[in-house]
């Protein structure tokens, strides 16, 4: 069976869509939010097929949200539910399944709800579980391989086919893209601020006031200090509780 996550803040809409979805699937809604922060929270301890996703929701729009689910190491198939035509192309570069216009047409939905399903019996998806990762990762320095604990890491630095990674004790190689690295480690506590950067939030030592209300941040272990990019602002805000 498919688990499906609906975000959508408006109760009349949010009902309907359930009501479709239990109408004409055997997809389980597993939960359902009202905002974009509290969503995301919930996926980084939970796997679900499928996020029905509004656009324009509170905290962290539908948009930022799908861009970060983006980055898990599972990643449910995104269908985007909206009143507004022109996030259309956006939304299909993010590789979205779908986009629903409001208000929803039954037939529409139906058609959507056979499509999904008659591909998950073709791909035979697993049972969702919990959103465990590896513990440790390979770095090396000097040569050598050293065996890290994730929970070590301070931050990384893209440096083009190879990532740059900072601990306590020193930087290291990781043999990986940052994207590819982004997939090892727990959402719950590693942010990518920028296309380049990948933070350990839990090591952020001091938040710095930037031009175009951007930020710089200095981390623990690290000399130079790390841009949030504009795209990753508003993200950064609610992680942070600016």
């Amino acid at each position: 069976m498919l688990n499906a996550l609906i975000v959508e803040d408006e109760y009349l809409a949010r009902e309907e869509l359930s009501y479709l979805i239990e109408k004409h699937s055997t997809i389980n809604i597993v939960a359902a939010f009202d905002d974009g922060l509290d969503a995301f929270k919930f996926l980084q301890s939970n796997k679900v097929d499928i996020v029905f996703l509004d656009i324009n929701v509170p905290s962290i729009d539908g948009m930022l949200l799908a861009r970060n689910i983006a980055q898990f190491s599972h990643k449910p198939q995104i269908i985007f539910t909206t009143a507004y035509k022109e996030y259309a192309v956006d939304a299909f570069e993010l590789e979205a399944v779908d986009y629903l216009l409001k208000p929803l047409n039954e037939q529409r939905v139906m058609g959507l709800l056979t499509k999904l399903q008659a591909r998950a019996q073709e791909q035979e998806l697993p049972q969702p579980i919990l959103n465990i990762r590896s513990k440790s990762i390979n770095l090396i320095l000097n040569n050598h391989i050293h065996v890290t604990a994730i929970s070590d890491i301070c931050c990384a630095i893209a440096n083009e086919k190879v990532t740059q990674v900072y601990t306590a004790k020193g930087c290291f190689i990781a043999s990986m893209t940052i994207s590819e690295l982004m997939l090892r480690l727990p959402v719950s506590d590693f942010f990518r601020c920028h296309r380049s950067y990948c933070i350990n939030i839990n090591e952020v030592k001091e938040i710095i006031p930037w031009v175009n209300s951007t930020y710089m941040i200095k981390m623990d272990h690290v000399d130079q200090q790390i841009p949030v990019s504009r795209s990753n602002l508003k993200f950064f805000r609610n992680l942070m509780q600016l």
